[in-house]
């Protein structure tokens, strides 16, 4: 187990690689249901060494639909199963930013304020300095911050969990890479320090928010923030892997709390099709606080014209216009999610991650084909 993955890292809860990878040019929005497209591009990501993937895609109408190809359980061959939940991930970030974005809206919050305001102590040490470092910041990763994961083991974490001042202590014990506001760097511990305001302001859990303010009214049943020692997927499941020296290795089971409200949560491809589609058509915030969402900044290294506001994504598609969302990646699944507003809403996960560069690119791929396919 120790060389199955790379480093032995909890490798890249919530990386953007694939969510704002390179597209190339087709005609505008298509308005039919691509159902043979999307098949083909799931075959695609199978043939390229995922052992399953499942598509979800929702029309304006409200329809919902999927496809499926390969496994979901490598050792007995079963499919990967419809409603399959999933770790979605960095998909938490957004979910976590709404919660913060709702208590700005009720003036409990104030995004340009100091985090030393609200968690006072927390962030200082080895140059970080949470006088200098706002509540926007944290949410647009321009706080400069270290990301606690690139230090974290995946064999001490693993099954051990963590504590939220844990996590944060991990990237605090490095200096910042750069001022606060003056460039950008993707960093988990940004969002751990989020989830903390959160239960801070409101005196209850993050999980417990989420159930009040975003899963119970959009009547998200698939969908919940497990806590520490929570290890198991609720049914169904496709069971997720990372690549080893003998095949694949079996990841499913997994504390949750070593990505907390960095990366967490669970769902499923037809919740986070309505999460999404709900926060873009501004029926989750105010719409100033939906604009503060949707006031982006460039990222570098990414796609031309990819852009990232508050715990969310905008990014081109092959076929014109932008959606807005979010991708999520956790050793053993990897998944993309978002939406156009007032239009489709996609979600694409396998079950594999870590994987080569060209499963990340079909992974891309399939997203955007769920958007713009005929």
């Amino acid at each position: 187990m120790r060389k199955s993955l790379p480093g032995r890292k909890i490798v890249a809860i919530g990386s953007l690689v694939a969510l704002l990878a390179a597209t190339t040019a087709t005609p505008a929005l298509a308005a039919s249901e691509p159902h043979d497209e999307v098949d083909r591009a799931l075959e695609t990501l199978v043939r390229d060494g995922v052992p399953g993937a499942q598509a979800t895609v929702t029309n304006p109408s409200g329809r919902t639909w999927s496809e499926r190809e390969g496994v979901g359980n490598v050792e007995t061959g079963t499919p990967f199963p419809h409603g399959s939940k999933f770790r979605a991930a960095s998909v938490t970030k957004t979910f976590v930013a709404v919660l913060v974005l709702r208590l700005v809206a009720e003036g409990k919050v104030r995004l340009d304020t100091p985090i030393e305001r609200y968690l006072p102590g927390l962030v200082r040490g080895n140059g970080n300095d949470g006088t200098k470092i706002t509540v926007r910041q944290l949410l647009q990763h321009t706080s400069g911050i270290y990301d606690y994961l690139r230090d974290l083991d995946l064999e001490e974490w693993r099954h051990r969990g963590a504590e939220p001042e844990e996590l944060v202590a991990i990237g605090l014990a490095h200096p910042p890479l750069f001022a606060p506001g003056t460039d950008w760097s993707y960093s988990n511990t940004n969002y751990i320090i989020a989830g903390m305001l959160v239960e801070k302001v409101t005196g209850s859990s993050v999980a417990d928010e989420i159930r009040r303010r975003i899963t119970g009214p959009l009547g998200l049943r698939g969908t919940s923030l497990p806590q520490r020692g929570e290890e198991g997927l609720p049914r169904p499941h496709a069971r997720g892997y990372a690549p080893g020296p003998a095949g694949h290795t079996d990841y499913t089971e997994f504390d949750p709390s070593a990505a907390g409200t960095s990366g967490g949560l669970i769902s499923t491809g037809a919740d986070l099709n309505r999460f999404f589609g709900a926060l873009v058509d501004g029926h989750l915030l105010p719409r100033a606080e939906l604009a503060e969402m949707q006031r982006t900044v460039p990222r570098p290294g990414g796609t031309p014209g990819a852009e990232y506001g508050l715990g969310i994504a905008s990014v081109p598609l092959s076929c014109g216009g932008r959606f807005w969302g979010h991708g999520g990646n956790i050793v053993g699944y990897a998944n993309l999610s978002g939406a156009v507003p007032h239009g489709r809403r996609v979600n694409v996960v396998v079950n594999l991650n870590p994987a080569p560069p060209k499963v990340s690119d079909d992974l891309s791929k399939a997203f955007d084909t769920g958007f713009c396919a005929r």
